[in-house]
C-alpha cells in the first residue's frame, strides 16, 4: 500500500474519538455585531481557527459556518443609543470585526450567514416545534417548552435561573408556561424589527436563530459546534432541544468545542463589566501572531486570566519557532508527531514543545498549520 493511502492519525475532540467519513461540517457561534471586538471573541475564533487548519491538514475536509447575529434585540438597543438603523449599525461592526479577525489570521468560513437572511426558517422551525408539541403560541410570541433542555443541563434551579437572566431571558413573563420557556418567535411592537409571520409581525428568538441557520446548512446534525464555554447554558442548550424536537434527530452535534473564558482577575471579560481587552489596541504593540500564540499557548478548554506579560511571553515564544523552523533538520517521526499532537484535542502545547525540540521541518509544518507566520 502506497503511503498515500495511509489513513491519518485519528481525530480526537472533546476527549473522545471522532471519526471522520466524509466533511466535517463545523458550526461556530458568531458575533452579536454592536460593538468592538475583545480578546475572549478572539479567542474562540482563534481556537476554531486552529482546529479547522489541523483538519484542512489531515485532508479531513472541513466545511465551516461561522454565524453573524444581526437581529438580537441587544444590538437594535445599541444602534438606538448611537441614533442609527440597526442594519447599518450592525455592518460598520461587522466590518470592524472582519479586520481584526484578518490581522489575527483567522480565515473567513466556507458560509457565513446572516440572521436576517434566514426568517423564513425560524418561521418554518416554530412551526415544527408547534406541529410536534415541543411549542406553544401566546399573542404571537411562540414559546419553546424548555424543561427539557434544563433537565439535561444538570444545573441547579439557581444556576439555570442566573444563567437564562445573564442572556436576557425573562423569567418573570406571565405568558409562559414555565420560566424556563424561550420564544422561538417574538412578537414585534413599536420599533422592533419585523417581519410577517402566521402569528403576526415578529423577530427571531436569538437561540432559533442559530438552530434555524445550522439546520439551514446542513440539515438535521452537524459534526462539531464550536463557541464560547460560557455559551453551554442556555445558548447551547436550547440550540440543541429545539433542532432535535423539530426534526427527532439526535445528537444535534457529535462533539462540542466550548472554548475556555477569557478572564480579567478572575472575572470573565464582558462588556457589561467594563473589563474588555480589545484586539485593536493589542494589534497597535503586536503581531497578530504573537496574539495567535498567547491564545492557542493552553488548552482550548480552559479558562484564564489575561496579564500584558503573556504577550511579551508570546513573542519570544513566537521567535523560538520561528528560528527552530529555520534548521536544517528534517526528523518525520517529529513531524507525525506534531500532527498527531494537533488531533489530539488540538493539543498547541505539546505540538510546540515538540517542534521547538525537534526544529525543521517539524516546526515548519506546525507553523503553517496553525498560521504563525
Amino acid at each position: 500500500m502506497g503511503h498515500d493511502l495511509l489513513p491519518p492519525a485519528p481525530l480526537v475532540l472533546a476527549g473522545a474519538p471522532l471519526p471522520m467519513v466524509g466533511p466535517a461540517r463545523i458550526y461556530a457561534c458568531g458575533v452579536t455585531p454592536y460593538d468592538v471586538t475583545h480578546l475572549g471573541h478572539a479567542s474562540t475564533f482563534v481556537w476554531v481557527d486552529a482546529l479547522v487548519r489541523t483538519l484542512r491538514h489531515a485532508n479531513l475536509q472541513p466545511i465551516v459556518t461561522r454565524n453573524i447575529t444581526d437581529v438580537d434585540d441587544v444590538l437594535t438597543e445599541a444602534a438606538r443609543r448611537a441614533g442609527s438603523p440597526y442594519d447599518e449599525f450592525a455592518a460598520i461592526h461587522q466590518y470592524d470585526f472582519d479586520h481584526d479577525m484578518r490581522e489575527l489570521g483567522v480565515r473567513r468560513p466556507e458560509h457565513e450567514p446572516r440572521a436576517h437572511q434566514h426568517i423564513g426558517s425560524v418561521v418554518r422551525l416554530a412551526q415544527a416545534l408547534l406541529d410536534r408539541g415541543a411549542a406553544y403560541e401566546v399573542d404571537g410570541t411562540v414559546y419553546f417548552r424548555g424543561g427539557g433542555a434544563v433537565a439535561a443541563s444538570g444545573l441547579s434551579e439557581a444556576e439555570v435561573s442566573a444563567a437564562l437572566a445573564e442572556f436576557g431571558e425573562d423569567l418573570d413573563d406571565g405568558a409562559k408556561e414555565s420560566p424556563v420557556d424561550v420564544p422561538v418567535w417574538r412578537a414585534s411592537h413599536g420599533g422592533d424589527p419585523a417581519w410577517p409571520s402566521p402569528w403576526g409581525q415578529g423577530r427571531p428568538g436569538w437561540h432559533a436563530e442559530c438552530t434555524a441557520m445550522v439546520l439551514d446548512t446542513y440539515g438535521s446534525s452537524l459534526d462539531i459546534h464550536a463557541g464560547g464555554a460560557d455559551l453551554a447554558f442556555p445558548h447551547h442548550a436550547y440550540e440543541a432541544a429545539q433542532a432535535e424536537a423539530a426534526t427527532g434527530v439526535a445528537p444535534f452535534a457529535r462533539s462540542w468545542m466550548r472554548v475556555g473564558t477569557v478572564r480579567i482577575g478572575g472575572e470573565k471579560m464582558a462588556k457589561s463589566t467594563g473589563n474588555l481587552v480589545l484586539v485593536a489596541d493589542l494589534l497597535k504593540e503586536h503581531r497578530g501572531a504573537a496574539i495567535r500564540m498567547m491564545i492557542l499557548d493552553r488548552r482550548w478548554w480552559e479558562a484564564w486570566d489575561y496579564e500584558p506579560s503573556q504577550l511579551d511571553a508570546a513573542e519570544g515564544r513566537l521567535d523560538a519557532l520561528h528560528a527552530a523552523a529555520g534548521r536544517r533538520d528534517d526528523d518525520p517521526a517529529a513531524e507525525a508527531e506534531v500532527m498527531r499532537r494537533l488531533l489530539d484535542d488540538v493539543d498547541v502545547p505539546g505540538a510546540t514543545a515538540v517542534a521547538l525540540e525537534s526544529g525543521g521541518r517539524a516546526a515548519r509544518v506546525l507553523v503553517h498549520v496553525l498560521g504563525m507566520s
